[in-house]
């Protein structure tokens, strides 16, 4: 068996078609065929079924497959380690991060890191969190920054620091000048809120409830952008950590006003790797850099 074979046994699980595997590594379809036949040779097993609709994978392939792409991007990071070792300070980070961390922390920590390390290259991935703890323990992501994480031992938490959600108004509102906001004041303002599959919106939720207070918000969105442009374009109001609109607020288009009588919705963002790998140049610089970038934050 050989290296060669599994590249393009991945490529073939990826795309499930000989034709698609070949274009995409440049080669002809006969020679990935010829490379399962040595993989299904190596293992005395078929690893594939053929069919005019495309190729499936046996039970032994599907135990391949789960393995085969791992090892590949294992060996990945063992080549980067490797020209770390020869002073080759170039490389890549891959970042997973999922909801309001990422205008709180990692596009700001980026730009200001970018600028140190122009020859890095940063592959950044928006999931939620289960799949972004999921890509560091299958070797996808190098570092993963999280909110509402479920807890497991699988990663290793390097920082955390707790988020607060505030109420998000726009200047001028007349709420704005407020020291606080009951949730019976914010339930009857036209708010702008994730969709129910977010931690965040299943805690609000949970929140309204306990406290009685019927909710229902009048948009209903998966991307944040949209909530702060809604807020932006004054059609709404929504609920975000003040570090998520921090730009906005120092320009003087938005406020971040507490809830009032209540802890609110709090959350632990978090600054993960996988206990058991060597982080390369790159992503042993950035996360280094996130850390002491978290540690200054504004309270």
């Amino acid at each position: 068996m050989n290296l060669r074979a599994l590249m393009y046994f991945d490529e073939l699980v990826r795309t499930s078609s000989m034709r698609a595997a070949a274009e995409n590594l440049n080669v002809a379809p006969t020679a990935i065929s010829r490379q399962i036949e040595n993989l299904e040779e190596y293992f005395g097993t078929p690893l594939v079924e053929r069919s005019s609709r495309g190729v499936t994978l046996t039970a032994a392939g599907e135990l391949l497959a789960e393995r085969a792409g791992k090892t590949l991007r294992e060996l990945g990071h063992v080549h980067q380690l490797i020209d770390d070792l020869k002073g080759l300070e170039r490389g890549r980070a891959t970042i997973y991060a999922n909801g309001a961390t990422v205008a709180s922390l990692l596009a700001p920590a980026l730009a200001q890191f970018a600028q140190t390390y122009p020859k890095l290259r940063f592959e950044v991935h928006i999931t939620s969190a289960r799949q972004a703890i999921d890509a560091l323990v299958s070797a996808q992501a190098d570092i993963a920054i999280t909110l509402f994480a479920p807890k497991t031992s699988e990663v290793k938490i390097l920082a955390k620091r707790e988020l607060v959600y505030d109420v998000i108004l726009p200047t001028g509102h007349p709420l704005a000048g407020k020291a606080s906001i009951s949730l019976k004041e914010l339930a009857d303002l036209p708010l702008a809120l994730p969709e129910k599959t977010f931690a965040t919106r299943q805690e609000f939720d949970a929140l309204f409830e306990q406290a009685g207070i019927p909710l229902d918000p009048v948009f209903t969105a998966s991307s944040l952008e949209l909530l702060k442009e809604l807020v932006l374009d004054r059609a709404a109001v929504t609920v975000l950590p003040a570090l998520s609109v921090a730009r906005e607020i120092k320009s003087g288009q938005m406020v971040a006003i507490p809830l009032a009588a209540t802890r609110g919705v709090r959350a632990n963002m978090e600054l993960c790797v996988a206990p058991d790998r060597d982080l390369s140049f790159a992503a042993a610089t950035l996360a280094s850099f996130i850390e002491t970038f978290m540690g200054n934050l504004p309270k």
